[in-house]
């Protein structure tokens, strides 16, 4: 074993530092290039020293195979439209832009494995869980609670639903992402982290129990409905991992690819409840998968071959159906004219196009019923719009026009209001009201001027809204759903997320799955 997979072997037994894994040592040798030197400096705390990802996603040949290389020498100079990735024209010359670009293409010398090896040597116990109390530590209504991810600082806030007291905060690992999962009883939340760790919290009794790294760059995780199983999503390597929730011990790992034998990213990964199943979604290849966690098919996966990338999905109520676009590829995009798809999950057949010009985001969509039907609401990331679709004809009924693009959406059964924000462009600092019965926006709030207001998420019966100022000296703002009057505000360190344990684990209609 030479001193590159020692380090690599080393790192697998690293256990709630907190911080993300730096290994460029282990990757590249060519340390001296200017190169290289200009992308440590200037992309590296986003994109990780050794180019395996972090709050931004890995940069190797096999994560940018969808990006010509003329497009990311575009958005190394201008820019990412509806990111968070800056420009840096005015700071390097072309000819330095134009080396980074050569350098993130360049293979690695040695690419890292992440296998059955290091992910069992990466696994740790905090606690037995046997022996922890099986009575929550705390009196609160448990199917009310909150976690809130506060990505400034890396930690979380477990809140009280119905005092809007915080009960415990706790450190997470570094840039937590995609939401943190629910058992079905809401006694563990699972978190995932975009350098690959999957941390188990007692709930109950206010401690990271377990802990494993089941990726070197992660998209996302998703729990089985029957609560038994932990499936992640890889950008690198390309592969889904299956993880028993009791113990975080690995249970299978599904390499991404088809029958080519060309491999993907693993865009995102999701539960089906009725279905007993996880779907997937693949970046670099135009396959959803579904992965079933019983039945005589159990963890084998079934391949849906389809026409065109799906990067983001949304499900009907049933799961019968995925409603999909894709995202462009790189700053032009690689479709002229994007539109959301309609896929028959049990036949992979196309069923409807749905009009929405733009991209779309169905990951953040939600329904509810109106006129005697249900619709679908979707934000939209590049235009100033939510469009909101007829589930049965699939035709647009209403398109609002809003302030900007948007990212999140979020609504209640007990509530007549549905909230979108407007995350992109100069107005991120209000979000929108809309009237579920009537279509119309009936107000535009802005909770704190020139901060971003996003992510709304209701308490368990809907009767209280809770907004996220995204800002390191940020909060989470609490509204009564019905006056839409301010009720409380509490400071935090950047809240990307608010979670609520009975809306998540029941599926309520408005909020992401």
């Amino acid at each position: 074993m030479n001193l590159k997979q020692v380090l690599w072997g080393i790192s697998g037994l690293l256990a709630f530092a907190g911080g993300s894994i730096a290994l460029a040592a282990t990757v590249d040798s060519d340390s001296d290039s200017s190169a290289k030197k200009d992308y440590l400096q200037h992309c590296a705390s986003c994109h990780g020293e050794a180019r395996l990802g972090g709050i931004g996603p890995a940069l190797l040949p096999d994560n940018l195979s969808r990006t010509r290389k003329k497009a990311a020498i575009d958005v190394i100079s201008n820019g990412r439209a509806l990111t968070q990735m800056p420009g840096f024209g005015a700071l390097l010359s072309e000819k330095q832009i134009k080396a980074v670009a050569d350098y993130v293409y360049q293979p690695p010398k040695l690419l890292p494995k992440w296998e059955a090896k290091e992910i069992g040597a990466s696994r740790v116990e905090h606690f037995d869980q046997d022996k922890l109390g099986n009575k929550p530590v705390f009196k609160a209504d448990l199917q009310n609670l909150f976690i809130v991810v506060e990505t400034g600082d890396h930690h979380a806030t477990l809140l009280n639903g119905d005092t809007f007291e915080p009960i415990h905060r706790f450190k997470t690992r570094f840039a937590v992402h995609g939401g943190p999962k629910y058992s079905p009883d809401g006694r563990y939340v699972y978190f995932a982290s975009r350098d690959g760790w999957i941390s188990k919290f007692d709930i109950y009794n206010l401690k990271t129990v377990a802990e494993v790294r089941a990726g070197i760059n992660t998209r996302n995780a998703a729990m089985s409905f029957d609560g038994k199983t932990i499936a992640v999503g890889n950008y690198l390597p390309n592969n889904m991992v299956l993880l028993d929730a009791r113990d975080l011990s690995l249970i299978k790992i599904i390499d991404a690819k088809n029958d080519e034998g060309k491999s993907s990213r693993v865009s995102a990964v999701y539960t089906a409840p009725t279905r007993g199943s996880f779907v997937a979604a693949m970046k670099d290849f135009t396959e959803i998968w579904e992965i079933p966690y019983s039945g005589e098919n159990k963890f084998k996966a079934r391949r849906v071959v389809l026409e065109d990338y799906l990067d983001d999905f949304f499900f009907n109520q049933d799961y019968s159906l995925v409603i999909g676009a894709s995202r462009p590829a790189n700053s032009k995009g690689h479709q002229k004219n994007l539109t959301g798809k309609v896929i028959n999950l049990d036949t992979g057949k196309l069923v409807s196009n749905i009009d929405i010009k733009g991209m779309p985001h169905l990951g953040s969509g939600i329904t509810w019923d109106y006129q005697g039907t249900e619709v679908l609401a979707s934000p939209n990331l590049s235009k100033g719009e939510v469009s909101v679709i007829d589930m049965k004809s699939w035709k647009t009924v209403k398109t609002l026009k809003t302030e900007g693009p948007g990212f999140f959406m979020r609504s209640h059964e007990g509530s007549k209001y549905a909230w979108a924000d407007v995350f992109f462009g100069p107005n991120k600092d209000k979000i929108h009201v809309i009237d579920k019965s009537t279509l119309e926006i009936v107000k535009t709030l802005q909770p704190e001027p020139g901060k971003t207001a996003a992510h709304i998420e209701y308490t368990k019966d809907g009767k209280y809204a809770l907004l996220s100022i995204w800002d390191m000296d940020g909060a989470v703002i609490v509204y009564d759903a019905e006056t839409l009057k301010e009720v409380k505000r509490l400071p935090m360190k950047k809240p990307s997320g608010k979670y609520n344990v009975y809306n998540k684990t029941h599926y309520e209609r408005g909020t992401s799955h």
